[in-house]
């Protein structure tokens, strides 16, 4: 009885680099934190009244949300809908030419470093099974998996909600009985750096230099909105 056969060990994980829900999610919250926080400045430098401010960052809250997952959703549709556009074109392939898409196959592995013998037996033994085959093959050319194709809904629903959350957070304050721009501001900051702080788990940077870079990009844009508002307020 021969010895069985030894299972890799994984002694690391990935971080999710498909698009999935997590770039819409962190994405739409930064989103809506930037645009409603410069929003609510640029109102708050024309003018006092918490009512107008108030009206206006929600305005911007329910636009910017609803904007955001349409966009969204007829973004990731579009794009799910030519990959499986490709994937029905591969399936007719290799129905009508299986022989071809066999050797196409193996001379894709062969690009990747395996001897000639070897990838013809690989894709030899991948095509008896068609599904797997049409797996492989569009892997191979479309750098997809063909059943883990991007969720529209998820998509749209996750850049909605997150969007939402970002954009709150500049009128909560006013809404809790804030009368100064200060107190958004203070809010705003803090959370531009949580926001930026939380892309790093979908970059390469540290934590410290995406936070601090999400807080300046932001920052500045509320700044040079406020000033542009103060001097619309002065000429009013």
């Amino acid at each position: 009885m021969g010895q069985p056969r030894r299972r890799a060990e994984i002694h690391h994980e990935h971080r999710d680099v498909s698009g999935g829900w997590l770039r819409p999610t962190v994405f739409g919250a930064m989103d809506g934190l930037v645009s409603n926080f410069a929003l609510v400045a640029g109102v708050a430098g024309g003018t006092s009244d918490t009512k107008v401010i108030v009206l206006t960052g929600l305005a911007g809250l329910a636009a910017g949300a609803f904007s955001m997952a349409g966009g969204e959703y007829v973004s990731v549709a579009s794009q799910r809908e030519l990959a499986l556009a490709e994937i029905a074109v591969e399936k007719r392939e290799l129905e009508r030419n299986p022989e071809q898409e066999e050797l196409e196959l193996a001379e894709f592995y062969e690009t990747r470093g395996v001897s000639p013998e070897i990838a013809a037996e690989v894709a030899r033994q991948i095509s008896r099974h068609p599904q797997r085959a049409l797996q492989a093959h569009v892997r191979a050319e479309l750098g997809v998996d063909p059943d883990k194709l991007p969720s529209p809904k998820l998509a749209a629903l996750s850049s909605f909600l997150s969007f939402g959350v970002g954009a709150l957070l500049p009128v909560l304050p006013y809404l809790f009985g804030a009368t100064v721009l200060w107190i958004s501001a203070g809010v705003s900051l803090v959370a531009l750096f949580g926001a930026g702080a939380l892309v790093s788990l979908v970059t390469a940077r540290s934590w410290w230099y995406s936070g601090v870079r999400q807080l300046v990009v932001g920052g500045a844009a509320a700044g040079l909105t406020y000033a542009l508002g103060s001097a619309i307020g002065a000429g009013a």
